[in-house]
């Protein structure tokens, strides 16, 4: 017993032109849809000075480097004003006349996370979190009025190696990171407060 051939169907004339009219205006409307998700993407410079859009107010650079930040006395407060003056003010340090004054206040806890265990009795630290806590307050200097108010933590992880420096060096490190974020959060913090005002 054998199988029928199988014949294949060549389309000619009019039924291939319309398939591959088809073709080409579902490929069209695929192009069209894309270019129309692709506008809804915005890309703007880092270091732009066009405003911030933060819940439908507009909040410019110059308003947030109007900002000055009162000094602050522990190493980990340092670092978050540091990085704080850096981003609100792109780089160019305090202001000589500023419209809003910062007070800030960073607290810092660091934990143990994860231990093992070296005897029976004794557990030792193998990883630990530094977590540092920002309460700051804004007013505005003109009128002595308070602008905005609140409070932002950040968690950042080390590994505790055996060696006593390097664990205090993996401590340093995450406190830097934890100062970094922090200070970003809080600069998206302060925006939403002066988009407020308006």
């Amino acid at each position: 017993m054998s199988l029928p051939d199988r014949t294949k169907r060549t389309m000619s004339g009019p039924e291939s032109r319309a398939g591959w009219r088809t073709g080409r205006i579902a490929a069209g409307v695929v192009l069209l849809l894309s270019t129309g998700f692709l506008a809804a993407c915005s890309v703007q410079p880092l270091y732009s000075n066009q405003p911030t859009s933060i819940a439908g107010q507009k909040v410019s650079a110059e308003e947030l480097a109007s900002i000055s930040i009162k000094p602050v006395e522990t190493r980990p407060a340092q670092q978050v004003r540091n990085n704080l003056i850096f981003g609100l003010t792109r780089g160019k340090g305090q202001p000589a006349e500023p419209a809003y004054l910062l007070e800030l206040n960073v607290t810092e806890q660091v934990t143990s996370v994860a231990s093992i265990q070296v005897t029976k009795d004794q557990d030792e630290p193998s990883a630990g979190a530094v977590t540092l806590t920002a309460n700051y307050r804004l007013t505005e200097v003109s009128t002595g009025k308070l602008a905005g108010t609140g409070r932002r933590s950040i968690t950042a992880s080390f590994d505790r190696p055996k060696q006593e420096f390097a664990t205090y060096r993996a401590q340093i490190d995450a406190q830097n990171r934890a100062a970094r974020e922090l200070a970003g959060v809080l600069q998206l913090a302060l925006a939403l407060d002066l988009s407020k005002q308006k």
